[in-house]
């Protein structure tokens, strides 16, 4: 594992994970706060995807809790309920924030909506709200299509996005090139919206073939958790 690429050092505080369904935003907040536990900061993570039944935060809270990350869900009788239910522990999450607080938001403008509800808990709270793009998946393939989304976010959860984290991937199909590809999208999408590129994702297979010196921002390794059931994450080490 090339711990070395992963310099996202700068992120924290309270941080929200947004995107359109598809776009990866559940894995990317997985590794994320993993990587910044192992950085050595105290790292929690809400789940608030409250829309998509499939690969929520939820579904790797074992090895998050096993690398010593708190993971605040529904209470387990409702956690595979397709339900708005919000723990009374994200109101103390936001309000006592750890040094890095991630909430995993639901896809697009209808999952962002609950973000409004707690729009008394985020006053006067220094918040970033970052965009996951994915530019091989439906509706963010055009940077058209990725403002429309912002918009959509924004409108439905009454905040602003601050930046954008490029999450170029076919899954299994991804190649070295459609991470270069995929990097000179978000970039260009990164000037047009006039929001800083955060970081871009590679996954651990295949980073050590990636030249990173062609990129300006961090790179993320991504070790996947949210997978199929005939498939084996992979195995997370502190």
């Amino acid at each position: 594992m090339l711990i070395g690429f992963n310099k996202v050092e700068h992120i924290k505080g309270i941080v929200i994970i947004v995107g359109n369904f598809g776009s990866g935003k559940t894995e990317v907040a997985v590794n994320l706060a993993v990587h910044r536990k192992r950085s050595g900061i105290d790292v929690r993570i809400a789940d608030l995807d409250l829309v998509n039944p499939y690969f929520r935060t939820r579904e790797a809270r074992k090895p998050l809790a096993e690398l010593g990350i708190e993971v605040v869900l529904p209470p387990e009788k409702y956690l595979q309920a397709d339900l708005p239910i919000l723990s009374p522990a994200i109101a103390g999450l936001i309000r006592r924030p750890s040094q890095l607080t991630l909430i995993d938001a639901g896809g697009n403008g209808v999952g962002a909506t609950v973000l409004a509800s707690l729009a008394d808990l985020f006053w006067k709270k220094r918040v970033h709200m970052l965009q996951v793009v994915n530019p091989y998946r439906p509706f963010t393939e055009t940077i058209a299509g990725c403002l429309k989304i912002r918009d959509q976010i924004e409108k439905a959860s009454k905040m602003s996005i601050t930046g954008i984290i490029g999450n170029a991937n076919l899954i299994d199909e991804t190649a070295v090139e459609h991470i270069y590809k995929g990097y000179d999208f978000v970039n260009a999408l990164s000037d047009q919206s006039r929001l800083p590129l955060e970081f871009i994702t590679a996954s651990a297979e295949l980073l050590p073939e990636i030249d990173v010196e062609r990129f300006s921002c961090p790179v993320l390794t991504i070790e996947r958790q949210l997978i199929p059931p005939w498939k084996k994450a992979a195995r997370l080490k502190k």
